[in-house]
């Protein structure tokens, strides 16, 4: 790797995930032929095959993928290196927490409560879905609250809060009135398309345990080549990005949606909340880079763990289940 410069990296990854030269030159902002040739050129330097082009299609060979995770890794790197040196050297440092929409307000200032006084203060930054792993990588944020599931590719975490997932209905859907709930009484209700979200979040958010984060639906939507396959179809209702738009959609009757029981603590007339007895439990993590050697991360992280054994986390000790039972 001594010989291969950043630019080749950057250069290579671009076609690697496009897998078409065309559209990897077009995102790159360069004309096709010079990336044409330093792909070939990184090949003859590296001495291996990395792609296998016919004039139908571009596939990455062994060594290629290699090298995609690899680069993905090295770029995200540099590029977290450059932000927190940035924000190191800032007037008035901030410890960045990410966190997705929708994520309890009360819950996090609990455990901002706990934050010592005299560390940099914390600055929350409201990402997209998937959006507080990538800004961790990235050097964006310092530590992260991240739902599963979520990658934890280069992070270390800790889970906080356990809850189970609740069915929000239009309060004039024929289910609203019931207690509890199967999976398989909602069996061809339209679910939201979240924006942003990788097909593990997809899935897992129409109501689905998928085993690995590369999912394939049965019908083409979703990540292509992924090992696991949902029971199915794939989500097909409005697209949302936060959690006010989808309690609007479902109120609309446009959709059902899955959520953690935390949700239902913020009531609303044209909605109702119902316990699905057979889907595993929404959990909450506290998560940050492994390679942080932050004290004011380590006393984030230190803070949502005496929270959380305490049963600060849920308000007056109630649990989630009676919450919505």
């Amino acid at each position: 790797m001594n010989d291969v410069e950043f630019r080749e990296l950057r250069y290579f990854r671009a076609v690697a995930e496009e897998l078409n030269f065309g559209r990897a030159a077009q995102r790159l902002g360069i004309a096709q032929p010079p990336l044409s040739k330093a792909i070939a050129g990184l090949e003859r330097r590296l001495g291996v095959r990395l792609l296998e082009r016919t004039t139908r299609r571009v596939e990455l060979t062994a060594a290629g993928a290699v090298l995609l995770d690899e680069s993905r890794r090295l770029m995200d790197a540099a590029t977290a290196a450059v932000s927190r040196t940035r924000r190191a050297g800032a007037e008035r440092p901030s410890l960045v927490v990410a966190v997705k929409p929708g994520i309890d307000a009360d819950l996090l200032r609990r455990i901002i409560a706990g934050y010592p006084e005299d560390l940099p203060p914390v600055e929350v930054s409201v990402t997209g879905w998937g959006g507080p792993e990538a800004a961790l990588r990235r050097g964006a944020a310092d530590v992260a609250l991240v739902h599963s599931p979520h990658d934890v590719t280069g992070l270390d975490s800790e889970p906080l809060v356990s809850e189970p997932r609740v069915v929000v209905l239009p309060a004039t859907h024929r289910l609203a009135g019931r207690r509890r709930l199967r999976r398989a009484d909602l069996t061809g209700e339209h679910t939201p398309q979240w924006t942003d979200a990788g097909p593990a979040e997809v899935a897992y958010w129409a109501g689905r345990d998928p085993a690995s984060l590369a999912v394939t639906w049965p019908n083409g939507a979703g990540e292509r080549g992924g090992p696991e396959t949902c029971d199915g179809p794939a989500p097909d209702g409005p697209h949302v990005g936060d959690l006010s738009t989808l309690l609007e959609v479902v109120a609309l009757g446009q959709a059902v949606a899955f959520v953690p029981a935390s949700v239902s603590r913020y009531p609303r007339p044209d909605v109702a909340y119902v316990p699905v007895s057979d889907l595993s439990p929404m959990v909450l993590s506290v998560a940050w880079p492994q390679a942080s050697r932050s004290r004011a991360v380590a006393a984030f992280v230190n803070a949502a763990l005496a929270a959380q054994a305490t049963g600060a986390l849920l308000p007056g000790g109630e649990s989630v289940e009676n919450a919505v039972g």
